[in-house]
């Protein structure tokens, strides 16, 4: 008998919560989870080189200076990364950031990088998004990597001050304009001859990184390194 209601109840969770990858909609086996192993290999990964000079620190070249940079996945207009991030960050499906942050934590871990960071920050949501979203879709990608890292996770630090439309709709040369003033630090005191690691989902000009590391140089003495899930080729 309880077996039999185990089983119902296994069934009516699958009906209402399907294991099925989010990339090709595969049922996922019982060892599977978000992704199939298929679509998992099959993910556009990012050589990061020697974490100095790849195309991470290139798109900020000559804007901010970085200690160290590292992006996991290309993101393409159509493809699996696409629907990974869009469950992220507009479904509701913040196990995607779980999934994400474990999988690249532990490549970064085998590596030695990223050793001498003191916090880990991410690129703030405006209050207003962040009411209307109900959490920031980097939140657990980040705290992944701090348990991981071993790195403390800073929110609440570097805050977005004004809001802007989405980022999609804008033609390239609107997002420098509009990104020059839009995040603060609260407590400048506390970055203060820190190496901080700012994180972000992905990056397309690499505005929004750009005006966040203006912000947190204000700290004296700091040192900026960036992890993103993910870089537009």
């Amino acid at each position: 008998k309880n077996a039999k209601e185990m089983k119902s109840l296994h069934t009516l969770f699958n009906l209402f919560y399907p294991s099925i990858c989010l990339c090709c909609e595969q049922h996922l086996l019982d060892q599977e989870k978000i992704i199939c192993i298929e679509c998992r290999f099959d993910l556009p990964f990012i050589d990061n080189g020697d974490f100095t000079s790849n195309l991470l620190s290139l798109t900020l070249e000559g804007r901010v200076l970085i200690e160290k940079g590292a992006s996991f996945l290309y993101y393409h207009p159509i493809g699996k990364v696409k629907k990974l991030l869009h469950q992220l960050k507009y479904k509701n499906n913040q196990e995607v950031g779980s999934f994400l942050g474990k999988w690249f934590g532990q490549q970064l871990l085998e590596t030695s990088q990223f050793r001498e960071i003191d916090y880990i920050i991410p690129v703030p949501l405006h209050k207003k998004k962040l009411k209307k979203r109900g959490y920031n879709q980097l939140t657990k990608f980040g705290k992944c990597l701090s348990n991981i890292l071993d790195i403390e996770y800073l929110e609440n630090v570097l805050i977005k001050t004004s809001t802007n439309k989405t980022q999609t709709l804008k033609k390239r040369i609107e997002r420098f304009k509009n990104l020059t003033t839009n995040f603060s630090i609260v407590n400048t005191a506390i970055l203060n001859n820190k190496h901080v690691l700012l994180i972000d989902d992905v990056v397309t000009t690499g505005a929004t990184l750009e005006a966040c590391c203006k912000e947190l140089l204000k700290a004296e003495n700091v040192k900026i390194s960036i992890i993103t899930i993910a870089l537009t080729e």
